[in-house]
C-alpha cells in the first residue's frame, strides 16, 4: 500500500506526544438512529488535532490529488475501523469495502467545503459536532470535538 504522510502530521505527533494530548479518535458506529444508519467518526481532539486534520485534506487530497489513509496518520487512534478518503468524479460518500474498511469518495468541490466545515474547529477548543457531507448514504461523516 502506498501511502503519503505530509510532514506536519509527523510534526504534529511529536507536539502532541510532547504535551500527552490523547490521539484524535477514528471509529465506526453502527445503527445511530432508528433508520439504522451509522457513522464513521473523528473525535476527540483539540484545535491543533482539527488544524492538523484540515491541514492532511488540503495538502494530500485537494493539492496533490492523493488518497489520504486516515488511520494511518501519526495523531490518529483507530478504534475499530481503517478509513481511506480519495477524490471521486461524483459525491458518493462512504462505502463499506472490506468488513471495517471504508472509503469516502466525494468529488474535489466537497473536499473544499469540508475544509471550511472543520475550520470553527481549529480556531477554537469546542465540544461540539459537524456532519462532514450532505449525501444520502446509510454511512455519514461525523466530526466530533468531544468523546460522546
Amino acid at each position: 500500500m502506498n501511502t503519503f504522510i505530509h510532514p506536519i502530521t509527523s510534526t504534529l505527533f511529536y507536539q502532541l506526544h510532547k504535551t500527552n494530548t490523547p490521539a484524535m479518535k477514528l471509529e465506526f458506529l453502527y445503527e445511530i438512529n432508528e433508520f439504522n444508519e451509522h457513522a464513521v467518526r473523528l473525535s476527540n481532539f483539540d484545535s491543533r488535532q482539527a488544524k492538523a486534520f484540515q491541514k492532511a485534506i488540503q495538502t494530500v487530497i485537494i493539492e496533490n490529488k492523493n488518497p489520504l489513509y486516515v488511520h494511518e496518520l501519526d495523531f490518529i487512534e483507530s478504534i475499530n475501523c481503517s478509513f481511506t478518503m480519495r477524490i471521486d468524479y461524483e459525491d458518493l460518500g462512504i462505502v463499506d469495502v472490506e468488513g471495517k474498511h471504508f472509503y469516502c469518495d466525494l468529488t474535489l468541490e466537497s473536499y473544499k467545503k469540508m475544509i471550511q466545515l472543520i475550520e470553527p474547529f481549529c480556531n477554537k477548543e469546542s465540544k461540539g459536532y459537524q456532519w462532514l457531507y450532505d449525501v444520502d448514504t446509510p454511512i455519514d461523516l461525523l466530526f466530533s470535538a468531544g468523546d460522546m
